[in-house]
């Protein structure tokens, strides 16, 4: 089965595209790739990435997150402004939970796991310890603090005051506007949306990886979240933010460390299996 730009109503009702792909062996569990922040399930080389998975028997869904910019007609390049201007975390975690509830309306067993990039690998954690289809999380260069993406001092009192800030596109060359609830739809969840917290607390298996050379999330962050969730961190070498991906990718091969990444997170997952 093979499912591509279908329409899901994610967070307000609001339609995005969705992908899914069953393969004729499949072995009962799907891997949901939640994009980053600017990000749409398109960009660059994740297309092989599912390819990758699909060969390993693994059903793999991933969507364009409801506010992230993109339309149903138009899924990449930034035509919605006001939507990316409304965009809140909680609305990404409730689009995470529709697509799980799309994917029940075309399959009625399965089981799934998570995969989130970037800023999705924090709406993957918190979104995976709520939903009990969810049986486990990846974080690929995931960020470990949702407060520390704010601005600080007088740039959060101008973006206050102002109610919305601009930020660039550096594909699109769009300024991309983002309203001020984004902050505080974050500050009215703030406990729930702590990683820290949400990671100490964690009962499902978690695997963590990140660049080595990874400038935009600094590896960091991937240390601490593998220190609070007592994980191995699993450091990819000679990896940037994209695992040395791009948009467009004109390859027909994964990159050596975006396919690296992929083996190593599907060994995670068949241990979760061999565990059961």
């Amino acid at each position: 089965m093979v499912l591509s730009n279908q329409i899901y109503k994610g967070a307000e009702g609001k339609e995005s595209l969705i992908d899914l792909e069953i393969p004729e062996s499949f072995n009962g569990e799907i891997v949901i790739f939640i994009h980053g922040f600017m990000g749409f399930k398109n960009w660059g080389a994740w297309h092989l990435v599912q390819e990758y998975f699909i060969q390993h028997h693994y059903g793999f869904c991933k969507l364009n997150t409801s506010h992230n910019g993109g339309t149903i007609n138009n899924g990449i390049d930034f035509p919605d402004a006001d939507s990316f201007k409304n965009n809140t975390y909680s609305k990404e975690i409730e689009d995470l939970k529709c697509a799980v509830k799309w994917i029940d309306l075309n399959l009625s067993h399965w089981k799934g796991h998570l995969i989130g990039h970037s800023k999705g690998g924090a709406i993957a954690l918190i979104a995976g310890a709520q939903i009990s289809k969810i049986s486990s999380v990846s974080t690929w260069a995931s960020i470990a603090s949702i407060n520390e993406r704010f601005p600080r001092d007088s740039a959060l009192n101008e973006w206050r005051k102002n109610g919305v800030r601009y930020i660039k596109n550096g594909r699109t060359k769009q300024d991309l506007p983002q309203g001020f609830d984004l902050y505080e739809d974050f500050k009215r969840n703030e406990k729930a949306y702590d990683l820290e917290r949400v990671c100490r607390n964690y009962i499902k298996p978690v695997f963590v990886a990140h660049g080595i050379n990874d400038t935009s999330v600094s590896i960091d962050n991937g240390k601490r979240l593998a220190k609070w969730l007592k994980q191995e961190l699993h450091v990819i070498a000679n990896a940037d933010h994209v695992f040395q991906s791009k948009h467009p990718w004109e390859s027909s091969d994964l990159p050596v460390q975006l396919k690296a990444l992929s083996e190593k997170t599907i060994s995670f997952l068949k241990t979760i299996q061999e565990n059961k």
